[in-house]
């Protein structure tokens, strides 16, 4: 069993993963590849979530960050909890995940695009492999206005 198991698993780079939502076993499997912290996106729908993701990664010597974003209403106060998590993880590898990778690979584009000197192009690329052929409205209208928030100064 490895993190690359993970539904929808994107590499970043060699400190940053996204994925889907992982299973106990992919967690236990990011715990023993070296990674140090998780931040968890999606809610805590029973359908979708490991039953104590939070105590299973403390348990495990994982930092936990949970972000509830709710699918059908992203908000911008979401976004900026999760760049606080993003600065407040300790050193090393990091496990991004929501439950299919969506909201995850949309969050971390907008803060690359903020804060890593990515372009919208490279922002919607990372995003392309996930959100191929999705329609999604409500989405696409959050990532618009995060954008245009993000681009204006201040």
């Amino acid at each position: 069993m490895s993190t690359q198991e993970i539904t929808n698993y994107i590499k970043v780079n060699d400190e940053f993963v996204t994925g889907g939502q992982p299973t106990e076993e992919q967690l236990k499997a990011a715990a023993g590849e070296g990674f140090t912290s998780v931040i968890n996106l999606g809610t805590l729908n029973p359908r979708y979530a490991l039953k104590d993701e939070a105590g299973l990664a403390a348990s495990l010597g994982l930092t936990y960050y949970h972000i509830p974003v709710a699918w059908e209403d992203p908000k911008e106060s979401d976004f900026w909890a999760f760049e606080a998590a993003m600065r407040q993880r300790p050193p090393g590898k990091t496990l991004l995940h929501c439950a299919a990778n969506f909201r995850a690979t949309a969050f971390y584009g907008l803060y690359a695009l903020k804060n890593l000197g990515w372009s919208e192009a490279e922002a919607d690329a990372f995003r392309e492999p996930v959100w191929k052929g999705s329609h999604e409205p409500v989405w696409e209208k959050f990532i618009a206005d995060m954008k245009a928030r993000l681009r204006r100064p201040g």
